[in-house]
């Protein structure tokens, strides 16, 4: 069985927490990825200001999940 060291936590984390942030730029801002493309077209977009409420929205209730799950 493999070890878990603070290290690969902290990268499981990263990768949970940018695979959620990914999910909430999808779902609530129509954009594709959040990696940088170096392409202006492709790295800034136009969102509606109620699309960005509603993913900070997400974010925050995100939050909450997980510090319900942590207590």
């Amino acid at each position: 069985m493999a070890k878990t060291t603070p290290q690969t936590t902290r990268r499981n984390t990263a990768q949970t927490l940018d695979a959620l942030l990914t999910q909430i730029a999808q779902e609530h801002l129509f954009i594709d990825t959040l990696e940088t493309r170096k392409s202006d077209s492709l790295d800034f977009h136009d969102v509606s200001v109620w699309g960005v409420k509603e993913a900070l929205i997400a974010a925050y209730q995100a939050g909450l999940a997980a510090a319900q799950k942590a207590a």
